[in-house]
């Protein structure tokens, strides 16, 4: 079920708001629970009981840690079967078929079978989360008195099931326990709602309706700007599209009364690729950070192994992210540019006023085409035509960019304009002046709107 759906926003979210206010506090788990099932289970009827058995087991696998003391041996045996068998599932539904096909092409033969499963949605989200709290427990990090239904909870909760963020256990296991939800929350977190949903809706589809029409085209027959116009309107679709989903699922946390931590910092006002990484996806990153990086040593010892942990990092990152050698590619560029940075360009970078800005804005279009092209054949096109290379023959050139320019001008501005920090800012300050809360009410019944008349793109994060 999506956010942007006529069927999460007047029928599910309703109904369950009503009867999670009338209940008492002390069953508010057990309703939170229950509805994110639904949740699940109306786009995936079969995989919700993966999801159940995976929560059962992994609940099983805490309380043995609680069971053995710190550094037994039991505990980092019972800690190797966990990982083993949330990464097992991982890997089965995304990875099976990449592995088998390339390796079958690899040795001509076709002896390991494919799959072709249908991958469960928000599985590499709520693996990562239940891994975080297997080892957050193994060392200690939480408490022995969370109960089944505690677990159950945190890790289903509909507002961030399925596109994250990825949250720590010890950041909801106050309000797990008890919460206080007041008119003030309902409004705040209906407000931050409101705003993810246009960002969703009025921005993402809006300018990634352009890429499309672009790579409908052909990657082979974009001239230079033309590749570059498509290159952008992507990068802002990816952008609004799950930052609108992460500040969606942030305001149904405060209007379910909790903390959801923040995903995404203004990256693209970075200086430099490094920056740009610590404000992006904030809740993966730190996830790698805690419970990779910072284990394999983090940059603590010297600056070879400190390269070694980035590539072991970024070439798991990529591959998260798919099950494609794009992926892996993206990983491997991002891997390049961070060691480079670390040899202190990145410092210099982001010391500057307008060199880093430069660099990191030429720099991310070019990555998010390798991000979005699974293809390697259309891709390498597609960054041919970015340099000017194979594109004299372009179709898509001269009247027609200055046509999609008249047309989506303005929408690349409104992009632009919400991309840096300005108008969370000025919201902040005048979130409860009664033309702001006007304003959010039209931007809300406007992107229900284009819901109804329009093609309702899913987030793109769903694939992931």
């Amino acid at each position: 079920m999506l956010f942007s759906s006529v069927e999460f926003l007047f029928r599910f979210l309703p109904i369950f708001m009503i009867i999670y206010l009338l209940v008492p506090e002390k069953y508010r788990n057990i309703v939170l629970f229950s509805g994110s099932l639904i949740f699940y289970g109306v786009g995936e009827p079969y995989y919700v009981l993966l999801l159940i058995f995976s929560v059962l087991v992994n609940y099983g696998i805490s309380l043995l840690f609680f069971r053995q003391e710190k550094g037994h041996f039991v505990r980092k045996f019972v800690l190797l079967l966990a990982l083993l068998f949330n990464f097992s599932f991982l890997f089965v539904f995304k990875y099976w078929d990449f592995v088998a096909q390339t390796i079958n092409g690899i040795l001509k033969w076709e002896g390991i079978p494919i799959l072709a499963l249908t991958l469960p949605l928000g599985i590499s989200f709520y693996t990562f989360q239940m891994v975080s709290y297997l080892l957050d427990c193994y060392h200690d990090k939480i408490k022995k008195d969370v109960t089944f239904i505690e677990f159950a909870t945190y890790v289903s909760m509909f507002p961030q099931l399925i596109a994250g963020p990825i949250v720590k256990y010890e950041e909801v296991a106050k309000h797990m326990k008890q919460r206080h939800i007041s008119v003030r929350n309902l409004e705040s977190g209906l407000k931050l709602f409101s705003i993810g949903l246009g960002y969703k809706v009025l921005l993402a589809n809006q300018i990634g309706t352009l890429w499309n029409t672009l790579m409908t085209a052909g990657a082979g027959n974009l001239s230079v700007p033309a590749a570059w116009m498509g290159a952008i309107a992507y990068s802002f679709q990816i952008y609004f599209d799950f930052w609108g989903y992460s500040l969606m699922a942030k305001g149904l946390g405060i209007m379910l009364g909790f903390k959801i931590p923040r995903n995404f910092n203004h990256p693209y006002i970075s200086k430099s690729v490094s920056e740009f990484w610590r404000r992006w996806h904030i809740t993966l990153g730190r996830w790698f950070r805690e419970y990779l990086y910072i284990p394999l040593g983090g940059n603590r010892k010297g600056f070879i192994r400190t390269v070694f942990n980035l590539l072991v990092v970024w070439t798991l990152t990529g591959i998260w992210h798919g099950a494609s050698w794009n992926f892996a590619l993206w990983g491997f560029i991002f891997f390049v540019l961070l060691a480079i940075e670390k040899s202190g360009i990145g410092k210099w970078l982001e010391k500057t006023k307008v060199i880093g800005h430069i660099y990191v804005i030429v720099l991310l279009p070019i990555t998010w085409m390798v991000f979005a092209i699974d293809d390697m054949q259309v891709l390498l096109q597609y960054l041919q035509n970015m340099i000017g290379i194979h594109a004299s023959g372009a179709i898509v050139e001269g009247e027609q960019v200055l046509r999609y320019l008249k047309e989506y001008g303005v929408l690349f501005i409104f992009c632009v304009l919400f991309a840096t920090p300005f108008p969370m800012r000025q919201y902040k300050k005048r979130k409860n002046k009664w033309y702001v809360i006007l304003l959010i009410a039209a931007i809300f019944w406007f992107s229900v709107y284009e819901i109804m008349v329009g093609s309702n793109n899913p987030f793109l994060y769903f694939r992931f």
